[in-house]
């Protein structure tokens, strides 16, 4: 069986982010927040390097509707996740008990 351990400042930064995501969906579901953002929106909140690298590991879809003149769109609490899950790994330890 494994233990998993995360310092006191990880496990409140998790809490947190899982409020403001909780938030992001109920202000969505309700219309007072646009669901889909702009790939230039997305990447002035996240910057570009970011999102496109997301986009090109497949944690990040862009959807297009209509013809080729159409904006690409992603997805607001898709595009949140991913930021606040990015490079989480790096703050946890596995300890194994025996």
């Amino acid at each position: 069986m494994s233990e998993i351990i995360l310092p006191k400042f990880v496990l409140i930064q998790m809490l947190q982010d899982a409020a403001e995501l909780g938030a992001q969906i109920a202000l969505s579901k309700s219309g007072l927040l646009k669901p889909y953002l702009s790939k230039q929106d997305a990447y002035r909140l996240h910057g570009q390097s970011n999102v496109d690298r997301w986009i090109r590991e497949g944690l990040l879809t862009p959807r297009k509707d209509g013809n080729a003149s159409a904006k690409w769109r992603i997805d607001r609490i898709e595009l949140e996740a991913i930021a606040k899950a990015s490079n989480r790994h790096t703050y946890t330890m596995v300890k194994e008990r025996g």
